[in-house]
Protein backbone atom coordinates (compact mmCIF):
# COMPACT_ATOMS: atom_id res chain seq x y z
CA UNK A 1 0.00 0.00 0.00
CA UNK A 2 2.93 2.37 0.71
CA UNK A 3 4.14 1.71 -3.02
CA UNK A 4 0.62 2.48 -4.08
CA UNK A 5 0.45 5.99 -2.29
CA UNK A 6 3.64 7.14 -3.47
CA UNK A 7 2.59 6.23 -7.16
CA UNK A 8 -0.32 8.14 -6.23
CA UNK A 9 1.25 11.38 -5.23
CA UNK A 10 4.00 11.33 -8.07
CA UNK A 11 0.95 10.91 -10.29
CA UNK A 12 -0.98 13.56 -9.16
CA UNK A 13 2.01 15.43 -8.65
CA UNK A 14 2.76 15.82 -12.59
CA UNK A 15 -1.18 14.91 -14.00
CA UNK A 16 -2.08 18.67 -14.61
CA UNK A 17 1.13 19.42 -16.70
CA UNK A 18 1.37 16.17 -18.62
CA UNK A 19 -2.40 16.35 -19.01
CA UNK A 20 -3.03 20.03 -19.75
CA UNK A 21 -2.93 19.63 -23.91
CA UNK A 22 -5.69 16.77 -24.32
CA UNK A 23 -7.60 17.06 -21.53
CA UNK A 24 -10.44 19.44 -19.99
CA UNK A 25 -11.64 20.52 -16.06
CA UNK A 26 -14.99 19.16 -14.93
CA UNK A 27 -18.10 21.61 -14.03
CA UNK A 28 -19.38 21.32 -10.85
CA UNK A 29 -23.62 20.82 -11.28
CA UNK A 30 -24.47 18.11 -13.42
CA UNK A 31 -26.02 19.05 -16.66
CA UNK A 32 -27.76 18.09 -20.00
CA UNK A 33 -25.74 17.23 -23.04
CA UNK A 34 -26.42 18.06 -26.45
CA UNK A 35 -28.79 14.15 -26.66
CA UNK A 36 -30.48 14.89 -23.57
CA UNK A 37 -28.10 12.47 -21.69
CA UNK A 38 -27.89 13.37 -18.27
CA UNK A 39 -23.94 14.13 -17.78
CA UNK A 40 -23.25 13.62 -13.68
CA UNK A 41 -21.18 15.73 -11.98
CA UNK A 42 -20.14 13.63 -8.56
CA UNK A 43 -18.23 10.75 -8.34
CA UNK A 44 -21.38 7.70 -7.70
CA UNK A 45 -22.32 6.07 -10.01
CA UNK A 46 -24.23 3.27 -10.13
CA UNK A 47 -24.71 0.30 -12.80
CA UNK A 48 -28.13 -0.92 -13.32
CA UNK A 49 -29.42 -3.47 -15.86
CA UNK A 50 -32.81 -3.92 -15.16
CA UNK A 51 -34.40 -6.60 -16.54
CA UNK A 52 -37.86 -5.94 -15.62
CA UNK A 53 -37.99 -2.20 -17.88
CA UNK A 54 -35.76 -4.31 -20.70
CA UNK A 55 -33.18 -0.80 -19.35
CA UNK A 56 -29.11 -1.95 -19.96
CA UNK A 57 -27.52 0.89 -18.75
CA UNK A 58 -23.72 1.70 -18.88
CA UNK A 59 -21.74 4.28 -16.56
CA UNK A 60 -18.41 5.97 -17.57
CA UNK A 61 -16.01 8.51 -15.97
CA UNK A 62 -14.12 10.38 -18.59
CA UNK A 63 -13.03 14.55 -18.84
CA UNK A 64 -13.78 17.14 -21.41
CA UNK A 65 -17.36 17.18 -22.79
CA UNK A 66 -16.51 18.60 -25.90
CA UNK A 67 -14.01 15.50 -26.91
CA UNK A 68 -14.28 13.07 -24.69
CA UNK A 69 -17.93 12.93 -23.52
CA UNK A 70 -19.15 13.91 -26.90
CA UNK A 71 -17.25 11.09 -28.57
CA UNK A 72 -19.33 8.47 -25.97
CA UNK A 73 -22.62 10.14 -26.60
CA UNK A 74 -22.07 9.91 -30.44
CA UNK A 75 -21.32 6.41 -29.41
CA UNK A 76 -24.48 5.88 -27.49
CA UNK A 77 -26.73 7.02 -29.81
CA UNK A 78 -25.56 4.61 -32.83
CA UNK A 79 -25.22 1.86 -30.51
CA UNK A 80 -28.88 2.35 -29.87
CA UNK A 81 -30.07 2.18 -33.43
CA UNK A 82 -29.41 -1.78 -32.88
CA UNK A 83 -29.76 -1.65 -28.68
CA UNK A 84 -33.11 0.73 -27.74
CA UNK A 85 -32.82 -0.43 -24.77
CA UNK A 86 -29.46 0.80 -23.95
CA UNK A 87 -29.00 3.63 -21.80
CA UNK A 88 -25.69 5.54 -21.09
CA UNK A 89 -24.18 7.47 -17.97
CA UNK A 90 -21.88 9.94 -18.02
CA UNK A 91 -19.77 11.37 -15.29
CA UNK A 92 -17.87 13.95 -15.67
CA UNK A 93 -14.30 13.61 -13.61
CA UNK A 94 -11.27 15.22 -14.76
CA UNK A 95 -8.42 13.12 -15.19
CA UNK A 96 -6.57 14.22 -11.99
CA UNK A 97 -9.29 13.39 -9.87
CA UNK A 98 -9.85 9.90 -11.82
CA UNK A 99 -6.60 9.35 -10.09
CA UNK A 100 -7.46 9.98 -7.13
CA UNK A 101 -10.61 8.30 -6.88
CA UNK A 102 -9.42 5.08 -7.75
CA UNK A 103 -6.38 5.63 -5.12
CA UNK A 104 -9.28 6.38 -2.27
CA UNK A 105 -11.59 3.87 -3.47
CA UNK A 106 -8.96 0.99 -3.74
CA UNK A 107 -8.04 2.27 -0.75
CA UNK A 108 -11.00 2.03 1.39
CA UNK A 109 -12.22 -1.15 -0.23
CA UNK A 110 -15.54 -0.18 -1.49
CA UNK A 111 -14.75 -0.45 -5.08
CA UNK A 112 -18.11 -1.65 -5.43
CA UNK A 113 -19.92 1.40 -4.47
CA UNK A 114 -17.75 3.92 -6.17
CA UNK A 115 -16.32 2.72 -9.39
CA UNK A 116 -17.95 2.89 -12.68
CA UNK A 117 -17.96 0.42 -15.50
CA UNK A 118 -15.41 2.34 -18.00
CA UNK A 119 -12.97 4.73 -16.98
CA UNK A 120 -10.86 6.60 -19.59
CA UNK A 121 -7.58 7.45 -18.93
CA UNK A 122 -4.47 9.11 -20.79
CA UNK A 123 -2.50 7.10 -22.43
CA UNK A 124 0.58 7.65 -20.45
CA UNK A 125 -1.57 6.81 -17.30
CA UNK A 126 -3.04 3.21 -18.45
CA UNK A 127 0.25 0.75 -17.48
CA UNK A 128 0.85 2.67 -14.56
CA UNK A 129 -2.94 2.33 -12.80
CA UNK A 130 -3.05 -0.83 -14.23
CA UNK A 131 -0.09 -2.19 -12.17
CA UNK A 132 -0.64 -0.29 -9.07
CA UNK A 133 -4.81 -1.56 -8.53
CA UNK A 134 -4.37 -5.12 -10.74
CA UNK A 135 -7.62 -6.14 -9.23
CA UNK A 136 -9.84 -2.90 -10.50
CA UNK A 137 -9.24 -3.48 -14.27
CA UNK A 138 -10.36 -6.21 -16.27
CA UNK A 139 -8.15 -8.12 -18.56
CA UNK A 140 -9.73 -7.47 -22.12
CA UNK A 141 -7.08 -9.76 -24.26
CA UNK A 142 -9.57 -12.95 -24.97
CA UNK A 143 -12.53 -10.32 -24.95
CA UNK A 144 -13.15 -10.44 -28.78
CA UNK A 145 -11.82 -7.30 -29.24
CA UNK A 146 -9.60 -7.26 -32.39
CA UNK A 147 -6.71 -4.79 -30.87
CA UNK A 148 -4.74 -5.83 -34.50
CA UNK A 149 -6.96 -2.81 -36.08
CA UNK A 150 -5.34 -0.80 -33.80
CA UNK A 151 -2.17 1.01 -34.00
CA UNK A 152 0.49 -1.19 -32.54
CA UNK A 153 2.56 1.36 -30.73
CA UNK A 154 -1.19 2.59 -29.27
CA UNK A 155 -2.06 -0.81 -28.31
CA UNK A 156 0.62 -1.17 -26.30
CA UNK A 157 0.01 1.71 -23.98
CA UNK A 158 -2.52 -0.80 -22.37
CA UNK A 159 -0.67 -3.44 -22.64
CA UNK A 160 1.05 -4.95 -19.29
CA UNK A 161 2.56 -8.81 -18.73
CA UNK A 162 1.46 -9.67 -22.21
CA UNK A 163 -1.91 -8.89 -21.20
CA UNK A 164 -4.49 -5.86 -23.03
CA UNK A 165 -6.37 -3.95 -20.59
CA UNK A 166 -7.80 -1.30 -22.63
CA UNK A 167 -9.79 0.31 -25.70
CA UNK A 168 -7.78 2.81 -27.84
CA UNK A 169 -9.23 5.85 -28.35
CA UNK A 170 -7.85 8.92 -29.49
CA UNK A 171 -4.77 9.20 -31.21
CA UNK A 172 -1.68 10.84 -30.08
CA UNK A 173 0.52 10.58 -33.41
CA UNK A 174 2.90 13.51 -33.55
CA UNK A 175 2.72 16.01 -35.53
CA UNK A 176 4.82 18.95 -36.64
CA UNK A 177 2.70 22.23 -38.31
CA UNK A 178 4.28 25.04 -39.34
CA UNK A 179 2.94 28.80 -40.89
CA UNK A 180 3.71 28.33 -44.43
CA UNK A 181 3.67 32.22 -44.92
CA UNK A 182 6.43 31.87 -42.80
CA UNK A 183 8.50 29.06 -43.94
CA UNK A 184 8.45 30.93 -46.98
CA UNK A 185 9.59 33.70 -45.64
CA UNK A 186 12.61 31.96 -44.53
CA UNK A 187 13.08 30.42 -48.67
CA UNK A 188 11.50 26.91 -47.52
CA UNK A 189 8.24 24.82 -47.68
CA UNK A 190 6.72 22.37 -46.08
CA UNK A 191 8.10 19.87 -47.98
CA UNK A 192 11.99 21.21 -46.72
CA UNK A 193 11.02 20.30 -43.15
CA UNK A 194 9.22 16.37 -44.33
CA UNK A 195 11.28 13.26 -43.48
CA UNK A 196 14.34 14.94 -42.09
CA UNK A 197 16.51 14.48 -38.47
CA UNK A 198 16.31 16.56 -36.06
CA UNK A 199 20.15 17.92 -36.79
CA UNK A 200 18.83 19.06 -39.79
CA UNK A 201 15.62 20.43 -38.41
CA UNK A 202 17.77 22.86 -36.05
CA UNK A 203 19.87 24.17 -39.04
CA UNK A 204 17.07 25.06 -40.54
CA UNK A 205 15.22 26.67 -37.63
CA UNK A 206 18.20 28.53 -37.46
CA UNK A 207 17.35 29.88 -40.48
CA UNK A 208 13.97 31.19 -39.80
CA UNK A 209 14.75 32.68 -36.55
CA UNK A 210 17.94 34.81 -38.34
CA UNK A 211 15.15 36.17 -41.13
CA UNK A 212 11.94 36.21 -39.04
CA UNK A 213 12.66 36.48 -35.95
CA UNK A 214 10.51 33.50 -34.79
CA UNK A 215 11.43 30.44 -32.89
CA UNK A 216 10.09 27.76 -34.99
CA UNK A 217 8.16 25.79 -32.45
CA UNK A 218 7.46 25.78 -28.75
CA UNK A 219 6.33 24.12 -25.41
CA UNK A 220 5.98 23.89 -21.67
CA UNK A 221 9.40 23.24 -21.00
CA UNK A 222 10.86 19.92 -21.55
CA UNK A 223 8.00 17.35 -20.54
CA UNK A 224 6.08 17.10 -23.50
CA UNK A 225 9.04 18.08 -26.03
CA UNK A 226 11.14 15.13 -25.03
CA UNK A 227 8.90 12.54 -24.85
CA UNK A 228 7.81 13.14 -28.83
CA UNK A 229 11.79 12.58 -29.58
CA UNK A 230 12.16 9.84 -27.38
CA UNK A 231 9.22 7.89 -28.75
CA UNK A 232 10.19 8.52 -32.21
CA UNK A 233 13.15 6.00 -31.69
CA UNK A 234 11.07 3.84 -29.34
CA UNK A 235 13.10 5.26 -26.93
CA UNK A 236 12.14 4.26 -23.12
CA UNK A 237 13.42 4.49 -19.75
CA UNK A 238 13.43 1.27 -18.89
CA UNK A 239 14.48 -1.77 -20.59
CA UNK A 240 12.38 -4.83 -21.47
CA UNK A 241 12.46 -6.43 -17.87
CA UNK A 242 10.98 -2.98 -16.19
CA UNK A 243 14.61 -2.40 -14.81
CA UNK A 244 15.57 1.51 -15.15
CA UNK A 245 17.90 2.24 -17.82
CA UNK A 246 18.67 6.09 -17.75
CA UNK A 247 22.22 6.60 -16.85
CA UNK A 248 23.70 4.55 -19.96
CA UNK A 249 20.58 4.86 -22.50
CA UNK A 250 21.87 6.54 -25.50
CA UNK A 251 18.67 7.34 -27.15
CA UNK A 252 17.84 9.19 -24.08
CA UNK A 253 21.36 10.84 -23.72
CA UNK A 254 21.03 12.33 -27.60
CA UNK A 255 17.78 13.82 -27.28
CA UNK A 256 18.36 15.63 -24.33
CA UNK A 257 21.35 16.74 -26.29
CA UNK A 258 19.62 17.98 -29.30
CA UNK A 259 17.14 19.18 -26.49
CA UNK A 260 19.66 21.25 -25.08
CA UNK A 261 21.21 22.20 -28.67
CA UNK A 262 17.65 23.56 -29.60
CA UNK A 263 17.56 25.76 -26.79
CA UNK A 264 21.13 27.46 -27.60
CA UNK A 265 20.19 28.01 -30.42
CA UNK A 266 16.86 30.10 -29.62
CA UNK A 267 14.87 27.79 -31.91
CA UNK A 268 12.96 26.55 -29.34
CA UNK A 269 10.73 28.77 -27.06
CA UNK A 270 10.06 27.15 -23.05
CA UNK A 271 7.02 28.66 -21.99
CA UNK A 272 5.12 28.97 -18.46
CA UNK A 273 1.69 27.64 -18.70
CA UNK A 274 -0.66 26.53 -21.01
CA UNK A 275 -2.53 29.81 -21.94
CA UNK A 276 1.30 31.55 -23.01
CA UNK A 277 1.94 28.46 -25.00
CA UNK A 278 -1.21 28.16 -26.68
CA UNK A 279 -1.05 32.32 -26.99
CA UNK A 280 2.15 32.56 -28.86
CA UNK A 281 0.78 29.77 -31.03
CA UNK A 282 -2.30 31.75 -32.10
CA UNK A 283 -0.61 35.18 -31.98
CA UNK A 284 2.11 34.42 -34.37
CA UNK A 285 4.82 34.91 -31.84
CA UNK A 286 6.21 31.20 -32.60
CA UNK A 287 6.06 29.60 -36.48
CA UNK A 288 4.80 26.36 -35.63
CA UNK A 289 3.71 23.45 -33.00
CA UNK A 290 4.63 19.90 -32.37
CA UNK A 291 2.97 17.87 -30.29
CA UNK A 292 0.11 14.84 -30.38
CA UNK A 293 -2.58 15.77 -33.44
CA UNK A 294 -4.87 16.97 -30.80
CA UNK A 295 -2.97 19.98 -30.74
CA UNK A 296 -4.62 21.26 -34.13
CA UNK A 297 -7.63 22.05 -31.95
CA UNK A 298 -6.09 24.75 -30.59
CA UNK A 299 -4.27 26.16 -33.54
CA UNK A 300 -7.56 25.80 -35.26
CA UNK A 301 -8.83 28.77 -32.96
CA UNK A 302 -6.77 31.48 -34.43
CA UNK A 303 -9.46 31.22 -37.79
CA UNK A 304 -7.52 34.23 -39.27
CA UNK A 305 -4.78 32.07 -40.23
CA UNK A 306 -7.33 29.43 -41.74
CA UNK A 307 -4.91 28.39 -45.24
CA UNK A 308 -1.49 29.50 -43.51
CA UNK A 309 -0.55 26.18 -41.89
CA UNK A 310 0.42 22.99 -42.83
CA UNK A 311 1.43 19.49 -41.02
CA UNK A 312 4.24 16.88 -41.58
CA UNK A 313 6.04 14.29 -39.80
CA UNK A 314 8.48 14.89 -37.11
CA UNK A 315 12.36 15.24 -37.14
CA UNK A 316 14.06 12.02 -36.58
CA UNK A 317 16.44 11.24 -33.69
CA UNK A 318 19.51 11.19 -35.99
CA UNK A 319 22.77 8.99 -34.40
CA UNK A 320 20.98 6.21 -33.04
CA UNK A 321 19.47 3.24 -33.85
CA UNK A 322 15.55 2.94 -34.61
CA UNK A 323 14.89 6.30 -35.71
CA UNK A 324 11.72 7.15 -37.38
CA UNK A 325 10.04 10.35 -38.32
CA UNK A 326 6.49 9.13 -36.23
CA UNK A 327 5.50 9.60 -32.54
CA UNK A 328 2.84 9.92 -30.10
CA UNK A 329 2.45 12.71 -27.75
CA UNK A 330 -1.23 12.23 -25.74
CA UNK A 331 -4.71 10.33 -26.95
CA UNK A 332 -6.36 8.15 -24.33
CA UNK A 333 -7.98 4.63 -24.22
CA UNK A 334 -11.02 3.00 -22.26
CA UNK A 335 -10.68 0.58 -19.44
CA UNK A 336 -12.65 -1.79 -17.89
CA UNK A 337 -13.53 -2.05 -14.16
CA UNK A 338 -14.19 -5.55 -12.51
CA UNK A 339 -16.74 -3.80 -10.92
CA UNK A 340 -18.51 -3.94 -14.60
CA UNK A 341 -22.25 -5.38 -13.84
CA UNK A 342 -22.71 -6.25 -17.35
CA UNK A 343 -19.49 -7.65 -19.20
CA UNK A 344 -21.18 -8.70 -22.12
CA UNK A 345 -23.35 -5.71 -23.33
CA UNK A 346 -19.94 -3.69 -22.09
CA UNK A 347 -17.67 -5.14 -24.72
CA UNK A 348 -20.24 -5.61 -27.25
CA UNK A 349 -21.00 -1.50 -27.08
CA UNK A 350 -17.20 -1.09 -27.91
CA UNK A 351 -16.86 -4.02 -30.82
CA UNK A 352 -20.17 -1.66 -32.44
CA UNK A 353 -18.36 1.23 -31.81
CA UNK A 354 -14.75 2.19 -30.58
CA UNK A 355 -13.39 -0.76 -31.82
CA UNK A 356 -15.75 -1.17 -35.35
CA UNK A 357 -18.03 1.86 -36.36
CA UNK A 358 -16.87 4.12 -39.16
CA UNK A 359 -19.42 6.61 -39.06
CA UNK A 360 -18.54 7.26 -35.05
CA UNK A 361 -15.34 8.54 -36.23
CA UNK A 362 -16.92 10.57 -38.88
CA UNK A 363 -19.17 12.24 -36.90
CA UNK A 364 -16.65 12.78 -34.29
CA UNK A 365 -14.08 14.13 -36.57
CA UNK A 366 -15.12 17.72 -36.59
CA UNK A 367 -13.52 18.09 -32.98
CA UNK A 368 -10.19 16.35 -33.71
CA UNK A 369 -10.91 13.06 -32.62
CA UNK A 370 -8.87 11.71 -34.71
CA UNK A 371 -9.11 7.61 -34.64
CA UNK A 372 -6.04 4.98 -33.98
CA UNK A 373 -8.84 2.41 -35.33
CA UNK A 374 -7.14 1.96 -39.16
CA UNK A 375 -10.00 1.26 -40.90
CA UNK A 376 -11.95 4.21 -39.95
CA UNK A 377 -8.91 5.80 -42.15
CA UNK A 378 -10.15 4.21 -45.48
CA UNK A 379 -13.54 6.65 -44.90
CA UNK A 380 -14.26 9.56 -47.04
CA UNK A 381 -14.37 11.91 -44.43
CA UNK A 382 -10.79 11.10 -43.40
CA UNK A 383 -9.91 12.00 -47.15
CA UNK A 384 -11.21 15.32 -47.35
CA UNK A 385 -8.95 18.27 -48.10
CA UNK A 386 -9.01 20.86 -45.07
CA UNK A 387 -8.96 24.29 -45.95
CA UNK A 388 -7.23 25.15 -43.05
CA UNK A 389 -4.54 23.48 -43.59
CA UNK A 390 -3.62 24.25 -47.19
CA UNK A 391 -6.23 21.93 -48.26
CA UNK A 392 -4.29 18.78 -47.02
CA UNK A 393 -6.16 15.74 -46.56
CA UNK A 394 -4.29 16.40 -42.80
CA UNK A 395 -6.80 13.33 -41.26
CA UNK A 396 -6.27 10.52 -43.72
CA UNK A 397 -2.18 11.85 -42.98
CA UNK A 398 -2.35 11.42 -39.70
CA UNK A 399 -4.08 7.65 -39.27
CA UNK A 400 -1.04 7.10 -41.87
CA UNK A 401 1.08 8.07 -39.22
CA UNK A 402 -0.53 6.66 -35.94
CA UNK A 403 0.33 2.81 -37.97
CA UNK A 404 3.77 4.13 -38.30
CA UNK A 405 4.61 4.83 -34.58
CA UNK A 406 7.29 2.46 -33.12
CA UNK A 407 6.50 1.15 -30.18
CA UNK A 408 7.75 1.92 -26.83
CA UNK A 409 8.24 -0.34 -23.01
CA UNK A 410 5.79 1.36 -20.96
CA UNK A 411 6.68 1.41 -16.97
CA UNK A 412 4.19 2.39 -14.19
CA UNK A 413 7.31 4.73 -13.18
CA UNK A 414 7.36 6.63 -17.01
CA UNK A 415 5.87 9.94 -15.43
CA UNK A 416 8.54 9.85 -12.76
CA UNK A 417 11.71 8.75 -15.51
CA UNK A 418 10.46 11.59 -17.54
CA UNK A 419 10.37 14.34 -14.84
CA UNK A 420 13.56 13.12 -13.71
CA UNK A 421 15.21 13.46 -17.29
CA UNK A 422 13.58 16.78 -17.40
CA UNK A 423 15.57 17.99 -14.49
CA UNK A 424 18.59 16.95 -15.73
CA UNK A 425 18.19 18.67 -18.58
CA UNK A 426 17.08 21.69 -16.61
CA UNK A 427 20.14 21.44 -14.45
CA UNK A 428 22.33 21.05 -17.60
CA UNK A 429 20.79 24.41 -19.14
CA UNK A 430 20.44 26.70 -16.54
CA UNK A 431 22.79 25.54 -13.73
CA UNK A 432 25.98 24.20 -16.47
CA UNK A 433 25.73 20.72 -15.11
CA UNK A 434 27.40 17.91 -16.47
CA UNK A 435 24.69 16.16 -18.55
CA UNK A 436 25.90 12.15 -17.68
CA UNK A 437 26.54 12.82 -14.29
CA UNK A 438 22.39 14.19 -14.31
CA UNK A 439 21.48 11.49 -16.18
CA UNK A 440 22.77 8.97 -13.26
CA UNK A 441 21.48 11.04 -10.50
CA UNK A 442 17.91 11.06 -12.94
CA UNK A 443 18.42 7.19 -12.75
CA UNK A 444 19.19 7.14 -8.93
CA UNK A 445 16.22 9.09 -8.12
CA UNK A 446 13.83 6.59 -9.98
CA UNK A 447 15.32 3.76 -8.82
CA UNK A 448 14.73 4.75 -5.18
CA UNK A 449 11.21 5.48 -5.75
CA UNK A 450 10.73 2.00 -7.17
CA UNK A 451 12.43 0.45 -4.21
CA UNK A 452 10.23 1.70 -1.74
Amino acid sequence: MKKKWIVLLLTMAMVLGALAGCTGGGSSDGEKNGDGAKVENDTGSESVNNASTGVQKMTVWCWDPTFNINAMNVAAEIYKKDHPEFELEVTEISAGDIVQKLATSTSAGNTADVLPDVILFDDSLVAQEVVSYPEVFMDLTDAGIDFSEFSEGKVACSVVDGKNYGIPFDSGAAIAAYRTDVLKDAGYTIDDFTDITWSEWIEKAKVVKEKTGKALINGQSSYNQVTVMLKSCGGSYFDEDGNIDIAGNKKIKRVCELYLEMLEAGVYQEEVGWDTYIGNINNGNVAGAMNGCWIMSSIQAASDQSGLWAITNVPSVDGVDDATNYSSQGGSTWTITNECKNVDLVIDFFNSTFAGSKELYDTILSTCAISTWIPAGESEAYTEEVEFYGNQSVYATIVDYTAKIPVSVINAYDASARQAVCTAITNVAFSGADLDEELVAAEETVSFEMEQ
